[in-house]
């Protein structure tokens, strides 16, 4: 671990939240198995006003009861942070308000859209519609719109009765579409009615697809009630990988979820998703996310090897200079885990350059990869976690690149990603 990368950095019950060598701190908790231990879904952006601001979900422990969104502000590009608020409290032993994502429209509104959970679920805590809140006073205040929005209802999935809410969350901030339309990718677990665990199949495997909603008149600032969504792709269920575990058990079983989503230059969508196949797959479209390739293994280049990877999120970002960033273990899980569906597996982080080749079948390919950060299978906190979970974001703005992440889901913290960094790792031709 190195020095502390600010002067005051807020107090913390431990200095682990050093150990992965942050340049900048947001939020870190005051006390183990308080309130506010763990820390997720680390959304950073620029506010229509020019200020930096993060929005995540806030709790004792994953799956609380007491889980909440919050958001904090910073007025001199991320070097500090004043004390998180809340945006949507929990109002009841059930009622848990997290996973929160912003959506910044061209006319200044703010909306933060957040998994309203009421109870009455197969699958857990983080069932339940889409609640609203809106900022028109860029993001200093935060007004409950009263507007829930459904889940798109697909009945191969979800379960029988009407009034259990799918079970879909949303785990990176949208990008926009090649005709300028924010969009953004969602997971969907299916019932148990539909797809009951798999006899022996007791490796965290629920059976899951990935999908997207894009939000087609956002940027006319509309009242939330009037917010127009199209859900993607149109035949749901179409983006699906085996789990290759368990065959005879797991047979018509899919586990791709939590994809990262970005644009490609010719104007085709791009999405990788993580899988418990020890290595990601992807998928493209080139209609606007209407329908999808079928998936395939992800490779560093056509021909070349799998990108290995554990169940984990692996989020992809497209630089300004027109490359992409990517971010995965550069493991398969075996070497000292149960597997790649075992979370504790969640760790390191590698990243690896990725560059358009157009007329490849993948048309991104990426260079060899380079450890960013470790936890060195340190456990931390009242859980005992050890992963690098990276629900993450990438902010460019203030002359700094910095990917903004919570370290074993309680030090929400941030690494710069200068391009010296980058320098070396060269994409094959």
């Amino acid at each position: 671990m190195t020095d502390q990368p600010q002067s005051n950095p807020p107090a913390c019950y431990t200095n682990e939240w050093q150990r992965t060598n942050p340049d900048h701190v947001l939020y870190l908790p005051q006390q183990a198995g308080g309130t506010d231990e763990y820390a997720d879904h680390v959304h950073v952006f620029e506010t229509p006003g020019g200020d930096m601001m993060c929005i995540w979900t806030q709790g004792a422990y994953e799956s609380a009861a007491n889980c909440f969104t919050v958001y904090s502000r910073s007025t001199d590009d991320g070097e500090t942070w004043a004390p998180p608020q809340p945006i949507a409290e929990t109002d009841g032993p059930t009622m848990c308000r997290g996973l929160g994502f912003p959506l910044i429209s061209r006319s200044g509104r703010m909306y933060c859209l957040y998994g309203n959970h009421k109870g009455g679920s197969d699958l857990g805590i983080w069932a339940g519609p889409l609640r609203v809140h809106v900022s028109d006073d860029d993001g200093l205040t935060w007004i409950d719109s009263g507007v829930e929005i459904p889940w798109r209802h697909v009945p191969q999935f979800d379960h029988p009765d009407p009034t259990l809410a799918p079970h879909c969350i949303v785990w990176q901030q949208p990008i926009r579409d090649a005709n300028d339309r924010m969009i953004v990718g969602l997971s969907r677990w299916s019932s148990y009615m539909k797809y009951p665990q798999p006899i022996g199949g007791n490796r965290n495997h629920m059976d899951t697809g990935s999908e997207l909603m894009r939000f087609d008149n956002i940027d006319e600032g509309p009242d939330p009630q009037d917010i127009q969504i199209t859900w993607l792709p149109d035949e749901a269920g179409t983006i699906r990988v085996s789990p290759e575990i368990e065959p005879e058990a797991s047979r018509g079983y899919s586990l791709a979820e939590e994809p990262g989503i970005a644009l490609l230059p010719d104007g085709r969508l791009w999405m990788n998703m993580r899988t418990v196949t020890g290595c990601m797959w992807y998928t493209v479209s080139d209609d606007h996310g209407h329908s999808w390739r079928p998936t395939e293994p992800l490779l560093y280049r056509d021909g070349g090897q799998r990108m290995l990877h554990v169940k984990s999120p692996d989020p992809i970002y497209r630089l300004k200079d027109g490359r992409y960033l990517l971010f995965y273990a550069n493991r398969d899980g075996h070497d000292g885990d149960t597997g790649p569906w075992d979370m504790e597996a969640r760790r390191p982080v590698c990243i690896a350059v990725g560059e358009f080749r157009p007329d490849a079948h993948q048309p991104l390919w990426f260079s060899e990869p380079k450890l960013l950060m470790d936890t060195e299978r340190v456990r931390v906190g009242t859980q005992n976690l050890m992963m690098m979970a990276m629900y993450s974001s990438l902010t460019e703005l203030g002359g700094r690149r910095i990917v903004w992440y919570a370290d074993r889901k309680q030090f929400v913290v941030g690494k710069d990603i200068p391009d010296a960094m980058l320098a070396d790792m060269t994409v094959p031709a």
